[in-house]
Parts: C-alpha cells; sequence; structure tokens
C-alpha cells in the first residue's frame, strides 16, 4: 500500500524479511528519518540492531514510514504521506513507527523492527491490531538509530504474533532469558488504569484479565506531567545543530514541537529529573507483590486519519509513555474488536529485565484470547 515503504532493495535478499524503520541506518539503502532533509541520504554503516537480525539470518526487507524523526503518534508525514492504517481504511496507523505496523497489517511480512520513546511501537500495533514489544531500556542497542530523546528510545519488534516478537527478540538480545509457563495461575497480576480507557477498549481488556486466575487492581502511579520537560530537553539537544539553520524544511507537525523543546529551562530539566527518580520509586514500591501488571494500550481506538495529532497526543501517550520513563519491557497484545469495531490492545509489563517472562505470559495469553 501506498505510504507504508519508502526504500527497499532492489532484489529481495536472503533471509527470512523484516520491515526496517526509516529511522535505523542501512548500509547502501535509503534512510531518511522521516524527513526531507535527508531525503537522499545513504548510510555506510547499519545500525547495531538490524546487524543483528543480519547475522541472525533475517534480511531487510526495506524502510518503512513513519512520523517525521519519530517525534509523532500519527506518522502524518508531509514529506512521504500519512502511514495508511491496512486494516481500516481512514483510521490513522498510529506512530511514529507506523510503517513497520501498517507493513505487518498489510501482510507484507510477518516481521518488523521498531523504536519506542513514548509509545511509538505500541501505540501502532494497538491501532493496527497486530503485537509489539518495547524491550527493557538498553537490552536492544540503539547504536545507528536516530535518536529522539536518547534516555528514553528503546529498538524492539512489531509482529503478526507474540512468538514472532520473540523470535527477532532471541536475535536482537541473545542474552535474554527464556522463561517458560505452563499456565497463567503462576503468575501474580496487578490490572491498572482501566478507568482512563473508553468503554469498550475497558471491556475488552477486563474480559483478557480474567484469564489471569491470581489477579487483582492495583493503584499504579502515572507520571507528573512535569517529567516531560526532561524529554523535551532531550529533543532539543538531538536538533541543536540542526533546526536552527533548516527549520523552514521541517514538517509542520514537528517544528512546532521542537521550537517548544528549545523554550525547556534548566530549572525545569531539574525538577523533571527528580521526578523521574521519585516516579521509578514510586512504581517499585507499587509493583512489590506482583509479578507483571496489566493495562490498556491506549486508552481509545485508532482516530480518523486526518484529526490533529496535537489534540491526541497528550491522552494518545498516557498509558505508554510511563514505561519509557521507567525502561520497563511493555508488550501490545490485541484484545478484540472495541468502538467502532476497531480494535482494542492490552499492555503487559514487567519490572527491567523481566523481558522473558512478560513475553511467555504475552504468548500464553494470546492464545487464549
Amino acid at each position: 500500500m501506498e505510504g507504508i515503504w519508502l526504500a527497499r532493495p532492489d532484489e529481495p535478499l536472503p533471509g527470512t524479511p523484516v520491515a526496517i524503520k526509516d529511522l535505523l541506518d542501512t548500509a547502501g539503502l535509503v534512510t531518511t528519518y522521516g524527513s526531507a532533509l535527508f531525503l537522499d541520504h545513504v548510510p555506510d554503516r547499519t545500525a547495531a540492531s538490524v546487524a543483528r537480525l543480519e547475522a541472525a539470518g533475517y534480511s531487510v526487507a526495506g524502510k518503512t514510514n513513519l512520523h517525521e524523526f519519530a517525534y509523532g503518534i500519527s506518522s502524518q508525514n508531509p514529506h512521504f504521506g500519512t502511514v495508511p492504517n491496512p486494516g481500516h481504511p481512514g483510521r490513522l496507523a498510529g506512530g511514529s513507527s507506523g510503517g513497520s505496523a501498517a507493513a505487518v497489517a498489510a501482510g507484507d511480512v510477518e516481521l518488523a523492527l521498531g523504536t519506542d520513546s513514548g509509545g511509538s511501537i505500541r501505540i501502532p500495533a494497538a491501532w493496527c491490531g497486530v503485537v509489539g514489544f518495547k524491550p527493557t531500556y538498553d537490552l536492544v542497542p540503539a547504536d545507528g538509530c536516530f535518536p529522539l530523546a536518547p534516555s528514553y528510545d528503546h529498538v524492539g519488534p512489531i509482529a503478526s504474533t507474540v512468538e514472532g516478537c520473540a523470535a527477532l527478540m532471541r536475535a536482537l538480545a541473545p542474552e535474554l532469558e527464556q522463561v517458560e509457563l505452563d499456565s497463567l495461575g503462576e503468575l501474580r497480576v496487578g490490572l491498572a488504569w482501566l478507568e482512563h480507557a473508553d468503554p469498550l477498549v475497558r471491556a475488552r481488556v477486563e474480559e483478557a484479565v480474567e484469564l489471569f486466575p491470581n489477579r487483582r487492581a492495583i493503584d499504579f502511579p502515572r507520571n507528573d506531567p512535569a517529567e516531560y520537560r526532561l524529554f523535551m530537553r532531550e529533543v532539543a539537544d538531538v536538533h541543536r545543530g540542526l533546526f536552527p539553520e533548516r527549520a523552514d524544511e521541517y514538517g509542520e507537525n514537528v517544528r512546532g514541537k521542537i521550537e517548544r523543546c528549545i523554550q525547556v529551562t534548566d530549572e525545569q530539566v531539574e525538577i523533571a529529573r527528580r521526578l523521574r527518580a521519585d516516579y521509578r520509586d514510586r512504581c517499585d514500591e507499587a509493583t512489590q507483590e506482583i509479578d507483571l501488571l496489566l493495562t490498556p494500550t491506549t486508552a481509545f481506538v485508532a482516530p480518523p486519519a486526518d484529526v490533529d495529532e496535537l489534540a491526541i497526543r497528550e491522552r494518545g501517550i498516557s498509558l505508554t509513555f510511563p514505561f519509557d520513563s521507567l525502561g520497563w519491557p511493555a508488550l501490545a497484545i490485541p484484545c478484540g474488536p472495541a468502538e467502532d469495531g476497531l480494535p482494542a490492545s492490552l499492555q503487559l509489563v514487567g519490572p527491567a529485565g523481566a523481558d522473558g517472562l512478560v513475553l511467555a505470559a504475552g504468548a500464553l495469553l494470546a492464545s487464549l484470547i
């Protein structure tokens, strides 16, 4: 479908094909970072994550469209077009890894690679009705990935199944512990944030959580919005050398955000650092008596393709951004039709380092939904 792919090899390469978000460098293949500023950019080195996949026998199927510089959740790209939602025409695919999720949803590939700094793997996975996994921070190397906000940036898989994500993770992080589960009853699961979701999204997540015999609602904290100023400062630092001279070449829906990022003060950043540290302590305490946390992935289903991204952004990342702040592994799994018949998605989350447990539990859960 038009709007999904930005570049493809001249001929199919040997190996199992993986769609690669065009934020990740691929030697010899155009890599734009979703921006007209890099329209003819051909890297001479391949991103570490992509190189690991190639070493494991996978091949680059091509580069997928995204929200410019990964700074947005809609993948409405003024340079390369809005990424379509293959299963739900007229709706957003989500972002910023929209092209990777759409390539899987369209059946072009079964496996894809994306990045996630505020929800950019999990949001498009949710809205396209596929599976997306954000690993523990720094488990998958980000070398060769154009940064958004470095201390929040994660590289991870999108796939048609949880097993597909797990297979890519074995190549991306060979040290990942492999966990086997016989029953969901082995897990203590906390349920949170249902009150923030639209009614049918909430209903689908409630139905899924009933499959865990040992479950209970917990009071899991949410970020203080002021912490986002740290994210914004990191974005500003990434673009300080490029933006002042070439601001007019940025798309309007990213230019304004970066202008606001540059205005963040040192005092706001220091407050944000303290808030982030405090948030991590409070979340560690809140999960002492559970193994995994379950929440909705997004509060609402895929919006219309012409929606103003700024109008949906805050609520759109409200349930995903916290786990980028924490650096915890989080898995998005489709869990049935919600508003307008569009897919709902649940988010299964573990503490840092529990990637194997999250994937094992997710695979078992997905087989029962």
